[in-house]
């Protein structure tokens, strides 16, 4: 307990001085001010008894003064000094002289008005009565340095007194003299020093009590509480949260505190359970992480790296960077931990090297400075991923790339590769520049209707290409010139982008030639047509000369035709030259080139109309055909 006092910087030793101060101070001044009161009333009670006396004086004088003053005034004023530590007792007369005494010193002298006794009632050039006796008291010390107080009180003039035989005075004089009254304050003096002492003891024992008091306080309901906080702080520093045997029952800010405290450390048990949590975590996520990770100081010693590092290099602290996984007896020319040091920002790179087995290492490093609180750049992380398997396989896909890419252009029909989007021309190859006259510029991302003569061409192309063959379409060369081309449309997937692959086959040269023989072979037909085709056309031509022929009889004869008949020979003149315009007409069809393209047609029509040329012959044949 009292280690704990003799702190300096102990609160409870703070708690007592400043309470001490205080305390001291409080009874100091109660000390004093209890005494002046007390010094005060003995010194009035004092001034109350002498007053008493004065009057028991004024009283036993005023007999004797009437009748015989000069023979029994002085026993009086003797016989009354005896009384209460009378010093001295004088009357004087109104010019200032003594002229009664207990004493025979300084009889009959007169009193300068300076004097202190003549003060009272001579302070200004015309005497005033004080009839206050606050006014009449004089308290002063005398030659031997005794402690005396003295009170004048005047005497009147009265009508016995003006009419005396003993001494006359004039009515008109109000004052006949003072009697003046010194006593000795021995007795006071005394009392107030006893007084003074008790106070000053009873002033160290309120002291000693109340200090031990609050001393007693303050230990049990400071000191001693805080002492347990303070261990139960101590304990929660070095991480035990669980301790309840420093728990304070107390009810006041003290045992507030004391619950905020426990409350403190279960939540920062929490807290520091989650942070031990996430520290383990990053622990794992640095150790585990798939790549190597290392922290250097600015002279690219190794301060930290992780599971990954250690094992592939086995490298020690301090080790330098460049020696413990490159093998190098000096930093790299173009560091990025150098440029993270000296600007403080990330940076990232792809280095090459040798390992220590002497095989070629390919890295990507990616660099971040490590500040302190002040933001000072302490250290830099270097995280490094190995990618020399990687490379490896770059190198065989550009390759492959490479080989594909030459098959590709070697293909013998052009190869489009299509937006599936938006059917853009991603890119060609060469056969397709060569068969439609572009450069590889002029056709990339230009929409492969482009290629189309019709846009309803393109439309029907692009309504079926579910259909992955596409026969007999129409494009157009750079100079506009038409082309016969089939095409082939299968989705494919380029630079993980869904495409379509357009393969075309140009089939000018073989449509060209299939016209060729198409007209040949209805040449051919034609000719071996040509008989009854004739035949037909005979008809119609005999039924035409035959009207024409009866018609010139009847007009050469002058004879009239009848209406009916004339009218019947009209209908078969048309029908017959109707149908021989049809003849003709369908013979001409079928011996012009024409182009080919697909489209419904009505197949009972067309039967029909190759029916209506040989019709007749069938008739003479007596075939008869029924349409149904």
């Amino acid at each position: 307990m009292f280690k704990s006092f003799i702190k300096i910087e102990s609160l409870a030793l703070k708690l007592m001085i400043s309470v001490g101060i205080v305390l001291f101070a409080s009874i100091f001044i109660w000390s004093h001010f209890t005494l002046k009161f007390q010094e005060k009333t003995l010194i009035n009670k004092k001034i109350s008894e002498v007053d008493k006396f004065c009057n028991t004086v004024l009283n036993f004088t005023w007999f004797a003064m009437l009748h015989n003053p000069n023979k029994d005034m002085q026993e009086i004023l003797k016989s009354m000094s005896e009384y209460n530590d009378i010093e001295s007792i004088r009357i004087f007369n109104c010019q200032g002289q003594i002229k009664f005494s207990n004493t025979d010193m300084g009889l009959g002298a007169i009193v300068e008005k300076t004097d202190v006794a003549c003060k009272t009632c001579h302070e200004t050039e015309t005497p005033v009565i004080r009839k206050d006796i606050k006014d009449r008291v004089r308290i002063f010390k005398s030659d031997q340095d005794e402690l005396l107080l003295g009170i004048m009180n005047p005497i009147l003039n009265e009508p016995s007194c003006s009419t005396a035989q003993c001494h006359y005075h004039l009515k008109g004089i109000n004052k006949l003299g003072a009697l003046d009254v010194v006593v000795s304050l021995k007795d006071v003096k005394t009392e107030i020093s006893f007084t003074k002492t008790m106070s000053v003891w009873t002033a160290i024992y309120l002291f000693i009590i109340l200090a031990i008091t609050i001393g007693v306080s303050i230990f049990t309901l400071v000191t001693d509480p805080i002492k347990k906080l303070i261990n139960e702080t101590d304990l929660i520093g070095k991480g035990n949260y669980r301790n309840n045997t420093n728990k304070i029952s107390q009810k006041d800010e003290i045992g507030q505190l004391s619950i905020a405290i426990h409350d403190m450390g279960y939540k920062i048990k929490s807290k520091q359970t989650e942070l031990n949590r996430q520290k383990d975590l990053y622990q794992n996520l640095f150790d585990q992480v798939p790549c190597t990770i290392t922290v250097q100081n600015r002279d690219y010693q190794l301060l930290e790296f992780n599971q990954g590092f250690s094992k592939k290099f086995k490298p020690e602290y301090g080790d330098f960077c460049y020696s413990a996984y490159k093998d190098l007896n000096k930093k790299c020319n173009d560091c990025p931990v150098e440029r993270t040091f000296i600007d403080g920002k990330s940076h990232f790179s792809e280095e090459s090297g040798i390992n220590k087995d002497g095989t070629i290492a390919h890295w990507f490093v990616k660099t971040a400075p490590l500040k302190d609180e002040k933001g000072n750049i302490v250290a830099a992380l270097e995280m490094s991923i190995d990618i020399s398997r990687r490379k490896k396989l770059e190198g065989i896909v550009k390759d492959s790339e490479r080989k594909y890419q030459a098959i590709f252009e070697s293909i013998p029909n052009p190869v489009f590769i299509l937006d599936i989007d938006n059917y853009k021309i991603m890119t060609c190859n060469n056969k397709a520049l060569e068969v439609y006259d572009y450069k590889k510029d002029e056709l990339k991302n230009k929409p492969f209707s482009f290629l189309f003569p019709e846009k309803g061409e393109f439309e029907k192309f692009k309504q079926n290409l579910d259909n992955p063959f596409h026969e007999r379409l129409i494009n157009h060369k750079k100079n506009r010139e038409s082309i016969w081309v089939n095409i082939w449309v299968s989705p494919a997937e380029f630079t993980q982008q869904k495409v379509l692959l357009v393969t075309v086959l140009d089939i000018t040269l073989s449509v060209e030639t299939e016209h060729q023989l198409i007209q040949a072979g209805k040449m051919a037909t034609l000719g071996e047509m040509a008989t009854g085709v004739a035949h037909e056309l005979n008809q119609p031509l005999s039924v035409i000369k035959t009207a024409s022929s009866f018609i010139s009889r009847k007009i050469d004869r002058n004879e009239p035709i009848d209406k009916d008949i004339l009218n019947t020979l009209s209908q078969e003149i048309e029908s017959h030259v109707d149908r021989a315009s049809k003849i003709t007409n369908h013979m001409r069809l079928f011996g012009r080139k024409s182009t080919f393209s697909k489209e419904i047609v009505n197949l009972n029509e067309t039967i029909k109309k190759a029916f209506d040329i040989f019709s007749q012959q069938l008739k003479l044949r007596e075939i008869e055909v029924k349409w149904k």
